[in-house]
Order: structure tokens, then C-alpha cells, then sequence
């Protein structure tokens, strides 16, 4: 398996050289929005610590992550009055992994309505609105 890269852009994104919508903090993990959302409220939890994906992670680094991903699927819940949430996490490239730090999208759903595609620029000011309504719910979860 290859080598953490620490200049990939979540790493980055950690040292504060990228920006990003920050929507909840802790000790050991981060999450943000995701700037391309496949649906409204798509976030990124990752750890702070370097970890390529789930196949080097160690066990502490994913329980903090995973934490994280419970808390902020339920704050996503909330926030959005969905119906349920998608938790996709990739591995390697042949997995679906374009960033090679470990990384979960948490996705609040809705009943019928289908994901949007891949790869399409978000609307900033629409996903800084997303993060406030997130930051309001996790004061309840």
C-alpha cells in the first residue's frame, strides 16, 4: 500500500493553507462540508491524525471518526427533517478514493429523491446556510 501523502488536500485543509465550512470540532477529528454535495447537508468527517483510509487507520482513529459520523448523522437528521442518511467511506483507488486521507460522507436523505451527481461545484452561500442549520442541530443531539 502507499504512504500517507501529507500534501493531499485534506491534510492541507487541516493546517489551514484551504479553506473550508467547518461544522463541528473535537480533539481527534474534524468535520466539514463537502464543497461538490451530492445532496443538501453533505458533510466530510476525517481524523486530524494522518491515515490514507481504513486499511491503515488504527483502531483508536477510527473509533473517533466513527463518533463523529454517528454524532453528525444525527445532527444531519435533525437539521434536514430527512428521512434517513448515507454513510459512504472509499478505499484505494480502484475503491472510489480520489483523497487519500481517510475520509466518511455523511448524506441526509430524502424519500424519493435521488442523489445529485459527482463532481458539481456546490453553491457556496447555499452550503454556508447547510452548516448553520447542522451547527444549530447539534446543540440538540
Amino acid at each position: 500500500m502507499a504512504t500517507y501523502d501529507f500534501d493531499n488536500i485534506f491534510a492541507k485543509l487541516l493546517r489551514g493553507e484551504i479553506p473550508s465550512t467547518r461544522v463541528y470540532e473535537d480533539a481527534e477529528t474534524l468535520a466539514f462540508m463537502d464543497i461538490m454535495p451530492r445532496a443538501d447537508g453533505h458533510l466530510l468527517v476525517i481524523p486530524k491524525t494522518p491515515c490514507r483510509n481504513l486499511l491503515d487507520a488504527s483502531p483508536e482513529q477510527l473509533a473517533a471518526v466513527m463518533r463523529t459520523v454517528q454524532k453528525l448523522a444525527q445532527a444531519v437528521m435533525k437539521a434536514f427533517d430527512a428521512d434517513g442518511v448515507t454513510v459512504q467511506q472509499f478505499n484505494e483507488a480502484a475503491g472510489g478514493q480520489e483523497v487519500f486521507h481517510l475520509h466518511f460522507h455523511v448524506l441526509p436523505r430524502h424519500e424519493g429523491v435521488a442523489l445529485r451527481a459527482p463532481g458539481q461545484m456546490g453553491d457556496q452561500d447555499a452550503i454556508g446556510a447547510q452548516a448553520e442549520k447542522i451547527r444549530a442541530a447539534l446543540e440538540a443531539v
